[in-house]
């Protein structure tokens, strides 16, 4: 069985080789081994090593667990938590209330 092929913009392929990076850098202040950091990710050295090269073929789960082992997980709660875009385009495609008619005197 072969690996999967993922085909990114250079876009992408640019911030998930600067992700990596910084997650490599993250683990090397805090002086923590690739086989450290494997075994409390529960992954492969290998996988350790590809989540650093920002390797898009990596599952989010493994860089979830090798963020955690690191020990900066808390930053994946940011991702998508202040979309101000999304909430701008979601109150104008609100629709306006309309109010009921007014009753007559009648009642």
């Amino acid at each position: 069985m072969g690996r999967k092929s993922v085909t990114l913009y250079p876009t992408s392929r640019r911030l998930l080789a600067d992700m990596g990076e910084r997650i490599q850098l993250a683990r090397l202040r805090r002086k923590l081994s690739v086989e450290l950091v494997a075994e409390r990710a529960g992954v492969s050295r290998s996988s350790v090593w590809a989540v650093e090269r920002g390797s898009p073929s990596v599952s989010m789960g493994i860089y979830t667990q090798v963020l955690l082992a690191i020990g900066i997980d808390g930053d994946l709660a940011q991702i998508a938590a202040d979309d101000e875009l999304g909430r701008t385009l979601q109150d104008l495609d609100l629709p306006t209330r309309r109010r009921a008619p007014k009753r007559g005197p009648d009642g």
